[in-house]
């Protein structure tokens, strides 16, 4: 694998905890102009531009992008953002309760990427690339890291373990409780060796930023063909990624919320559900929380049962075939429910596990929706088998957390 250290974009030391953001995709506009009402400093100035702007301007309208870049010059300018005069690896440390991941932040590989040595578990959208391309292509950055994993390495751990004794350059505490530090690797020799480290390394996973990654990449395509005479060295042959050994990493939960039972009563759903799952009642106090793979709990208003998959629908070796999404998915949502496509269908809803499952029963109870499915998380074995695999996981297989905040790092493309 090809990652190399670059000069980051990145804030001050006094700004860093108001510039750090959550990804500009898991708010909407106006969630993301109460967050920052009063904070200037907050990267979705950046990230989500839209929100200095009047609200009846399109998400996608030009006006977007160039707030976008305008407000990142300004940060520039101002000092919110300063610029790194050599090349560096950093490193990314976050602590939510007792889950501690440590990573390496570098500029993957493009060529990587499409020789597919950058392993892929979903599809991508064309509407939402083609924001973030041109997002990228105005602010003529990366300015959102792309979550990447890898089998544990034994070199890069030891590297790490070092420096993170270390004196950080940020260390703070966001507004969720989640902990964020940083450290700066300035020494040339160990930014050195992190580099062979990674060239050893056969195959990086992506765990969360698929869009990220598929739009940061054509550009990069793009900037190839306006400059046809590039060599590979140039920054847009490249892309911002954190980087964590995978045995660090949390998968939580992601839950569905179903619209309406397809015209079915609620006993003739249960009825359905009991030819490939053994189905009984919840009794024991608080919601039905799954604690094993192929079982799952159902919420329907009032009430919580335990679905457990028949051993006839799990037999099958394959790893995608054996995932709970494509349990549910194949057995239940299509067949039962008539939802075909769930990454389109206005009759599926999807929660991630960081909500809890209250969220399940109070947008049942209380906001009309006809259930509410909990599933066991996905493991990251099984998402690397089936990267490894060239297939794709259903959608919203995967929650991870903690999130990793936008506007710590910015890699530009030039």
């Amino acid at each position: 694998m090809i990652v190399k250290p670059f000069k980051a974009v990145r804030p001050s030391k006094e700004r860093a905890q108001q510039v750090a953001a959550l990804p500009y995709d898991v708010m909407n506009s106006e969630e993301a102009r109460e967050m920052v009402a009063d904070n200037p400093y907050s990267f979705l100035h950046v990230d989500k531009a839209e929100i200095n702007l009047p609200k009846d301007v399109d998400l996608y309208d030009d006006r977007v992008y160039a707030k976008a870049r305008e407000n990142m010059e300004r940060f520039l300018e101002e000092g919110t953002f300063i610029r790194d005069a050599a090349p560096h690896f950093y490193i990314y440390r976050l602590i939510m309760g007792d889950v501690v991941q440590t990573g390496i932040v570098g500029a993957a590989s493009v060529e990587d990427y499409l020789e597919n040595r950058i392993k892929k578990h979903e599809f991508t959208r064309e509407a939402k690339e083609q924001d973030r391309i041109r997002h990228v292509d105005a602010c003529n950055a990366n300015t959102g890291p792309i979550f990447l994993t890898h089998p544990a390495n034994e070199a890069l751990s030891a590297l790490v373990d070092r420096w993170v004794q270390e004196r950080p350059e940020y260390d703070f505490t966001a507004e969720d409780g989640v902990q964020h530090t940083v450290w700066v690797i300035r020494d040339a020799k160990d930014n050195a060796a992190i580099e062979k480290a990674f060239q050893g390394i056969e195959a990086l996973y992506i765990a969360d930023g698929h869009h990220r990654a598929a739009s940061a990449v054509k550009v990069g395509q793009m900037r190839r063909r306006e400059q046809p005479n590039f060599d590979g060295s140039e920054e847009f042959n490249f892309f911002l990624s954190v980087i964590f050994p995978a045995d660090q990493l949390k998968i939580m939960d992601y839950n569905r919320l179903i619209k309406d039972l397809n015209g079915l009563t609620k006993e003739a759903f249960l009825e359905a559900l009991g030819e490939n799952f053994d189905v009984s009642l919840w009794t024991q106090e608080g919601p039905c929380r799954p604690t094993q793979k192929h079982s799952f709990g159902l919420y329907l208003p009032g009430q919580w049962y335990l679905l457990k998959a028949k051993p006839d629908i799990v037999k099958d070796p394959d790893p995608l075939a054996c995932l709970d999404v494509t349990i549910l998915s194949q057995y239940v949502i299509d067949p039962i429910l008539d939802i075909k496509d769930q990454r389109t269908s206005e009759r599926i809803d999807f929660v991630g596990g960081i909500r809890g499952l209250s969220e399940l029963e109070k947008r049942v109870d209380g906001d009309g929706w006809a259930a509410a499915l909990a599933l066991f998380p996905t493991a990251i074995e099984d998402l690397m088998k089936i990267a490894d695999s060239n297939r794709v996981m259903p959608p919203k297989s995967t929650w991870f957390e903690p999130k990793l905040r936008s506007g710590l790092f910015i890699h530009e493309l030039e």
